[in-house]
């Protein structure tokens, strides 16, 4: 993976059109800005019940989008990445629909989990209240049979997506043929979704087993022989997160984002500082995607504590509805059918208050910490929070999932903060001082991040309170500073 800005993005959500469009829009309005491109779920349907994360055919291409051969034209310029969603499908698959017909006589009846198969005697009170589950009520669905049976399935999001049983051999195949589908159409790293609960255990949380670092493992091994990197997709406590980085090839830091809002709010850098020396280096960094800011990556576990505490946390959470106008109040908890509660719902602008200056802070501290940067669509163009999108689906995160097309992308690109944007994102391209080595350090309000690489050296200073912030770039004998304060005064 190269070690450049990459591209989240929903194809129809960007572009209002298909692939063809996108890798037009990627070699003209977005020209050389992104190495690598997120593909968030083009497989059939787009327009699930959860944004193309519940998949009737994960082999599919959603011919709106085009077909398999865009998608492989497409990874020619650009080095793709595609979800391999591993936890479950969609109740509409011609697969459960067979079970559902069939049940047991089904020959895809051992591809679906069932309550039953992890708890043969009963689930207790006791087992039930150990198994996490990120969203309230309960993570089985009862469901008709024939010959007047049911049977309850494990659909640990919504009753739409019905878990997988990934060790049983229909499991095992299942998953095995989308990733050759993915080798064979350029699909070169593959985000693992909702990894961390696709191993079910009697009298354990059901999440983040022992037994699933061997599935990632094993599944790693597999997409390594197809020539395909794997990320980890986990929001879980921080030190969970340091110690899945030391088995896989990538993870996400999902701590930033809250530690620099926090920062921000606060004007303090000290818990941002603490994390960025022990995080992984391994990782993907982001400030937005397609789901909410996640809280649980920071916060405190039964009695250990977190990188924030809890009233600190409640103090993050109300800024943001604050700062939104409320907006993203409407669009997280239990607000707008939301089933995710440990996210909060809104653009990173608006958590800002769309302050450009703070924006552009946050970006060039993502750019200079460590790993890999990621940059959402809608972050991209400092979108603001789809109000009419989410009164019309009454979705929480589609705040953050606004539809978009060649002239709207056109005119952002045009505001004084995206090109102020596109231009950190190309100083983060090209400086070879990125591949070096990192510290960090700060004092209270003033934060200085630094990358040296034998001639090459970039650092970052920010003060908070002088609302400054300076990148100084040296390559050999040249040096240029530039300040982000005038980047975003250029006309």
């Amino acid at each position: 993976m190269k070690n450049n800005v990459q591209l989240i993005t929903y194809i129809d959500r960007l572009t209002g059109s298909d692939t063809q469009s996108l890798n037009k829009i990627l070699n003209c309005q977005l020209a050389n800005l992104f190495s690598g491109i997120h593909l968030l779920p083009f497989y059939y349907p787009i327009d699930g019940s959860d944004a193309g994360f519940d998949p009737i055919d994960h082999t599919q291409v959603d011919s709106r989008l085009g077909d398999w051969n865009d998608i492989k034209i497409l990874g020619e310029g650009h080095e793709l990445m595609a979800d391999l969603i591993v936890n479950h499908m969609s109740a509409q698959s011609m697969e459960f629909k067979d079970v559902l017909a069939k049940g047991k006589e089904s020959p895809f009846w051992d591809l679906f989990l069932t309550k039953d198969k992890i708890f043969p005697d009963g689930l207790s009170e006791e087992q039930r209240k150990k198994i996490y589950r990120p969203r309230p009520g309960s993570c089985f669905t009862r469901f008709s049979l024939p010959n007047n049976e049911s049977a309850d399935f494990w659909t640990t999001f919504t009753d739409n997506q019905i878990d997988i049983d990934v060790t049983s051999t229909s499991g095992k195949e299942y998953l095995t043929r989308i990733l050759n589908t993915f080798a064979e159409n350029n699909i070169k790293i593959i985000r693992l979704d909702a990894a961390g609960y696709a191993l079910k255990k009697a009298g354990t949380s059901c999440f983040m087993l022992d037994e699933t670092f061997d599935f990632i493992d094993d599944l790693s091994k597999t997409a390594h022989e197809l020539g395909i990197e794997t990320l980890v997709e986990i929001h879980s406590y921080y030190q969970t997160q340091i110690e899945i980085a030391k088995r896989v090839d990538r993870v996400y830091d999902f701590a930033l984002p809250p530690l620099v809002l926090h920062s921000l709010f606060t004007k303090d850098f000290t818990a941002l500082t603490k994390w960025l020396t022990i995080s992984p280096k391994n990782c993907i960094t982001v400030l937005d995607t397609h789901d909410g800011i996640g809280i649980i990556d920071v916060g405190p576990m039964n009695s250990k504590a977190g990188l924030l505490t809890n009233d600190q946390i409640d103090e993050l959470v109300e800024t943001i509805h604050r700062n939104s106008a409320g907006e993203s109040k409407k669009a997280t908890g239990a607000a707008a059918s939301n089933v995710d509660l440990y996210q909060v719902n809104c653009t990173f602008y608006d958590a800002l208050e769309q302050n450009d200056f703070n924006y552009l802070v946050a970006r060039a501290i993502q750019f200079f910490s460590p790993g890999i940067p990621q940059v959402y669509y809608a972050g991209l163009l400092a979108e603001k929070n789809a109000m009419e999108l989410l009164t019309t689906t009454n979705v929480g995160r589609d705040i953050n999932r606004p539809y978009l097309n060649k002239m709207a992308i056109e005119k952002s690109l045009n505001k004084p903060f995206t090109r102020a944007l596109v231009r950190l994102i190309q100083i983060r391209n090209s400086c070879d001082a990125f591949d070096g080595d990192f510290t960090v350090k700060s004092d209270h309000s003033t934060l200085k991040m630094s990358w040296n690489n034998n001639e090459h050296s970039a650092y970052l200073l920010v003060n908070l309170i002088e609302e400054s912030a300076l990148i100084e770039v040296k390559e050999g004998q040249k040096t240029r500073t530039i300040c982000l304060n005038n980047l975003l005064n250029k006309v």
